[in-house]
């Protein structure tokens, strides 16, 4: 039986919740305006407004945003390119370049002498994500000049060709163990499907691990990824999401308070096992056999060497910088010349003549033209990092290619758009190696637009051994074998990017190369 008590309770209820009702509604709607008013300023009124690119890109980072978690950011950089030219307004507060002028602009000692750019730095958001766990700042990740120059002094031995030849030994021998597992593979079964992905990948991080560490991942011996790796693969994914949210400070507070501790657990123990690694080495001093990364840098010491905590960031640093990157271009190499019978069959022709295995070390296939050329086209139409590396236009704004980006503005300079434009490069689509090689058809290509490794003094310490690695190992596996793609990988470049290619199976079977002459 309801009384005049319960009446007024319900009413009152009744006002509450209208009143929640409204002040949510107002919340919402002011929210709602706010976005418009915003982007509206940002599309028409902004200092970026008359640069070219989608209004619905200038006025919100939700495209851009979206384009990363699908995997599609480097479509999605392209086809703006494509539709708005060389100069592309990609978020409200980010501009892309693919004029070959914006290296040096942005990264090259010609930077010094351009308006506003000398100390620009890459974005503030790549960087803060950027951060090593322990807090020690890495070659890729240290903002202060000098710093990153007193590192790199230290490292620049290791890394030089004399350091490399040196090393040589040690490349040759984790080569030579991939070539041995593809021979005993089709000794018991000539049909065997193998998978060139996981080979490249477990050939990479083993070499890597022994220059790094003084001791190989055994991935080759195992035939199984390391626990490590599969880790290392796993967060490029997660990392790129993360980074996303970043770019708003609530969302991103928000995700800090919420984050699973197990999952910030798991991060610190992945870099302590290469804090484990490294005092292992150490341990071991200045080793007597050979020469890895270490003996060198350690030699550099006396009070002016690097502090232990970057070691330790520097050393987790190189196993992802030194092996994915050049397992991905060989990769990527070996699927183009499957696609391509007629290239594949001038550099089986090439490196079969050239000398008898015995006789093949760095110079000798460092020699090698067409191989070389190869190389330089795989990196254009399939670079392992497809995106650009964001750099931060300086306090008094930066010139680049021309056009004046206002302090504060991200830089971006992506490089499978600028590789693939017809601007840049003529048939920009197709594998073509000659055109590293003065065919006339292509004296107008804007050779100088591909730096895979970028310029400057914040270029990849490590593209010289990259070099002679990914001519190692394609030497090595063109000399002794014939590769047949198998149908399930017929579209294998047709892959998703998080910050890094996120590649499929490469399957394919493999003849020994005398039994198909």
């Amino acid at each position: 039986m309801s009384t005049p008590m319960d009446g007024t309770v319900g009413l009152a209820r009744l006002v509450q919740n209208a009143s929640i009702l409204r002040i949510a509604t107002s919340v919402i709607v002011i929210l709602l305006i706010r976005f418009f008013v915003r982007g509206f300023y940002r599309a028409y009124l902004s200092p970026l407004a008359h640069l070219p690119g989608p209004k619905i890109s200038a006025a919100t980072r939700i495209p851009s945003i979206l384009a990363s978690w699908k995997g599609e950011y480097h479509l999605y950089v392209g086809r703006l390119h494509e539709e708005y030219g060389d100069v592309v307004r990609i978020t409200p507060d980010e501009v892309s370049f693919i004029d070959p002028q914006s290296w040096k602009d942005t990264q090259g000692r010609a930077a010094s002498k351009t308006k506003g750019v000398k100390g620009s730095m890459p974005d503030k958001y790549w960087y803060r994500y950027g951060t090593s766990v322990n807090g020690s700042p890495s070659l890729i990740n240290a903002r202060n000049e000098q710093e990153h120059a007193r590192m790199r002094r230290i490292f620049n031995p290791a890394f030089s060709e004399r350091a490399l030849k040196q090393q040589e030994p040690l490349f040759m021998n984790y080569v030579n163990q991939l070539v041995q597992i593809l021979q005993e593979g089709i000794k018991e079964d000539p049909n065997r499907k193998f998978n060139l992905v996981k080979l490249y990948n477990f050939t990479t991080f083993d070499v890597m691990g022994d220059l790094t560490f003084g001791e190989s991942l055994h991935m080759l011996d195992s035939g199984k990824y390391d626990p490590w790796v599969t880790n290392i693969f796993g967060s490029l994914r997660i990392g790129t999401k993360i980074g996303a949210m970043m770019h708003y400070p609530i969302l991103w507070r928000l995700f800090k308070m919420l984050i699973p501790e197990k999952m910030m657990k798991k991060r610190y123990a992945h870099f302590q096992h290469s804090v484990e690694r490294v005092t292992k080495r150490l341990e071991k001093g200045r080793e007597s056999e050979g020469t890895d990364l270490w003996d060198l840098v350690l030699d550099q010491q006396e009070g002016k060497g690097l502090t232990r905590g970057e070691m330790d960031s520097n050393s987790s640093l190189f196993m992802i910088a030194g092996t994915e990157t050049t397992a991905t271009l060989v990769s990527g190499l070996t699927y183009l010349l499957i696609k391509n019978p007629d290239k594949y069959a001038k550099l089986k022709e090439e490196v079969r003549t050239a000398f008898q295995e015995q006789d093949m070390h760095m110079e000798a296939v460092a020699a090698l033209p067409y191989l070389n050329a190869c190389i330089k086209e795989a990196l254009r139409v399939y670079p392992p990092v497809p995106n650009a590396l964001p750099r931060q236009a300086a306090p008094d704004g930066s010139t680049v290619a021309g056009t004046y980006v206002p302090p504060g503005t991200i830089i971006s300079v992506p490089h499978l758009a600028m590789y693939k434009s017809e601007k840049n490069f003529r048939r920009a689509r197709e594998f073509i190696p000659e055109r590293w090689l003065g065919d006339e058809e292509f004296k107008d290509d804007a050779k100088h637009a591909l730096q895979p490794f970028h310029i400057g003094s914040r270029d990849c310490l490590g593209k010289n051994m990259a070099y002679h690695e990914m001519r190692l190992i394609m030497a090595k596996v063109v000399y002794n074998f014939d590769y047949e793609i198998c149908p399930e990988s017929d579209k294998w470049i047709s892959q998703p990017t998080y910050t890094l290619w996120q590649k499929h199976p490469l399957m394919v079977k493999v003849r020994a190369a005398n039994a198909s002459q």
